[in-house]
């Protein structure tokens, strides 16, 4: 059976040769770096591998332990035969195979399992796994190998230390050199001085995303080991591919508590794919429906708008202004920095305050289905470490552990009961709204992490609604925390018999299966996955810019409410004008236009206006809960417009 086991020495010369035709680029880049000393990546694609050299990529897919370290040693001779053609350069000390496997056999759901799928069976072999990075641990030094000499035969060989042995040296019982097709017997061996080498080490934690998960399955994570130059590449927050080696270590010791062996991933590559977090296949077809959409829609285009509306949380009916607020948070503003070089976050914050039973927990949950990357939690026990980041003790290291700002960086966060969270709990969320960033300092750690993410509440009133008091008395939120939500829409359940009768009406024809009208054919035709990926598309395919009309609309409504005597101060700031911008930039873009229109700035103030932390200078919102699809929105809209334009014509009139 021996004679059938290859031998590693075997696939040197074709890894070399390999690498020399593909990677001569990467291999001249390498050795035309001046410093020789540090570690150097070389990035091989399985896929163009396994076509070139199958017989090389199965045994280093069977049996990465031995044939990865044999790949590096090819590198180095790949290296030497380009330096030997004549290349200028200085030949590097450590160059490291990294292997890329995205649209490789090694992305089947067999070795591609999901984080709480990994078993025995995945041992040892080369495997690939998807998950957020959680905790991020310091960057230690750590003994990687060191030469023995054979006191029979007076040859070296390296000697690695082994994970599962809690990174401890074990020899082998025989010198693994072999003479002559013969190994040699020796059993005694000797340290050779000065031959220790040390790697970069740094663990992280990585948990499967809550998006591929069922209801009622708790998200599993895995430790992963870097070395080397993938040290320091992925923050708690990350959205990463790991490929490596699934090998176990030694759980910590306890008490009157069994030891046993915790799965650990020693990393070969690792990718970072938070550019990639939609993972959506928009095809030309379904651009093209979406063309096709609006030009049906030319001369009408807020009905194809109110189309797209009918589909968010459909099984809601009305409230129209609350769709629509979603939609323009969900779709958000274009990002931008100003000359001073401060950057204006383009994300939008929603809040619903209500009361029980209007349907804020339904519009959260939808809200997160239409979104790649959320987070739903509840104020009720959450603190300030559960939204931002904690510090954790691990193994006598203390960690930074992201929370769920952190987990949501470049989605959505959803909390519903907002009003559960305690007052200074809150507070630590001001930061994370505005700057877009969270500061710790916490167990010496001192570090900035990144939080450009939605933020979508959810609250109920403190008892009775009372629309003589301010929104801060009826909610207890504080005025600093209300000013950071570009939108803020109370949903009151006032008693109105006509409401009640056709909300009636709805919940009882959606039990019967065959009565279907036109409206909800029309919802039909914008399903969860298209809804999807319309806002996908639209938030990267448009940048609307404001045109002059948008900008007097929009300057002259600042100018009315700061000349306001009721305004709310902590309202009408610089941010209310920043909203007003986000929200009609939002608008253009779900009008599938890349440019901002008075059209556009009128609704932005009418979301404004539906929000009840600023004084109501256009009296014909209404409440937002009996807010519904009107049958000709365009000429609703212009007699808005008459209204709007004639409160800002006085403004214009006194400038």
């Amino acid at each position: 059976m021996e004679k059938n086991i290859p031998d590693p020495d075997d696939f040197k010369k074709p890894m070399a040769f390999f690498l020399v035709r593909h990677h001569s680029d990467q291999l001249q880049s390498i050795v035309s770096s001046p410093d020789s000393d540090l570690h150097f990546p070389l990035f091989v694609d399985f896929a163009e591998l396994f076509d070139e050299e199958p017989r090389v990529a199965s045994v280093l897919f069977a049996q990465p332990n031995t044939y990865l370290r044999v790949f590096d040693a090819a590198a180095i001779w790949a290296q030497q035969i380009v330096l030997a053609e004549g290349k200028k350069g200085v030949e590097k000390k450590s160059i490291h195979v990294r292997i890329y496997t995205s649209g490789s056999a090694l992305e089947f759901p067999e070795t591609f399992p999901s984080i709480g799928r990994v078993r025995v069976q995945h041992h040892g072999i080369l495997l690939t796994l998807k998950g957020i990075v959680t905790r991020s641990g310091a960057i230690k030094m750590h003994e990687g190998e060191r030469t023995y000499m054979c006191q029979k035969c007076k040859n070296s060989f390296p000697v690695h230390p082994l994970v599962e042995a809690r990174n401890s040296i074990s020899l082998p019982s025989i010198c693994p050199i072999k003479q002559n097709s013969k190994p040699c017997a020796g059993t005694k061996f000797q340290y050779v001085e000065n031959t220790i080498v040390c790697n970069d080490y740094q663990e992280i934690k990585i948990q499967e995303s809550t998006q591929v998960l069922g209801v009622g399955a708790i998200p599993r994570s895995i430790l992963v080991i870097l070395k080397d130059d993938l040290v320091d590449v992925v923050k708690a927050g990350d959205d990463v591919i790991v490929t490596g080696v699934l090998t176990a270590k030694w759980a910590p010791e306890l008490k009157d508590v069994r030891c046993d062996l915790d799965p650990v991933l020693i990393a070969n590559n690792v990718r970072r794919v938070n550019e990639l977090k939609s993972e959506i296949d928009i095809s030309d077809d379904i651009v093209m429906k979406f063309k096709q959409f609006w030009a049906h829609f030319k001369d009408s285009p807020l009905k194809g708008r109110n189309a797209i509306l009918r589909g968010i949380c459909p099984q809601v009916f009305g409230l129209f202004t609350v769709k629509l607020a979603v939609a323009l948070t969900l779709i958000g503003g274009v990002q931008h920095v100003d000359a001073s070089g401060t950057r204006i976050r383009g994300e939008s914050h929603l809040l619903l305050v209500g009361d029980p039973g209007t349907g804020k927990s339904q519009f959260l949950k939808f809200a997160a289905k239409l979104c790649n990357r959320s987070v739903i939690t509840t104020g009720l026990g959450s603190t300030s470490a559960g939204l931002t980041v904690t510090a954790v003790k691990d193994g006598g290291e203390w960690m930074l552990e992201a929370g769920a700002l952190v987990l949501a960086d470049g989605g959505l966060c959803c909390i519903d009961e907002f009003d559960s969270m305690r007052e200074h709990d809150r507070a630590t969320i001001h930061e994370a709204m505005e700057q877009q960033t969270i500061s710790v300092a916490k167990a010496g750690l001192v570090t900035t992490l990144s939080t450009r993410t939605t933020v979508f509440g959810a609250t109920n009133p403190k008892g009775q609604y009372d629309p003589d008091q301010p929104l801060s008395v009826n909610t207890t939120l504080s005025g600093p925390l209300l000013s950071r939500f570009d939108i803020v829409l109370v949903l009151l359940d006032t008693k109105n018999p006509d409401w009640d009768a056709v909300v009636s009406s709805h919940i009882l024809s959606e039990a019967e299966p065959d009565s279907r009208t036109d409206d909800e054919g029309l919802v039909n035709s914008w399903p969860l996955a298209t809804l999807k990926r319309y806002i996908h598309y639209v938030k990267e395919h448009f940048r609307p810019v404001l045109t002059r009309e948008a900008e007097i609309v929009i300057s002259s409504y600042y100018q009315l409410q700061r000349k306001s005597a009721t305004h709310n101060a902590a309202r009408t700031t610089v941010r209310m004008l920043e909203s007003l911008i986000r929200l009609a930039q939002a608008h253009a873009r779900l009008m599938f236009r890349n440019e901002v229109t008075q059209l556009d700035a009128i609704t932005a103030i009418l979301c404004i206006e539906s929000s009840m932390t600023t004084s109501a200078i256009v009296d014909c919102i209404g409440n937002a809960l009996h807010s519904n699809f009107t049958d000709n929105p365009d000429q609703e809209y212009a007699k808005q417009e008459i209204l709007i334009r004639e409160k800002l014509n006085s403004v214009e009139s006194e400038g």
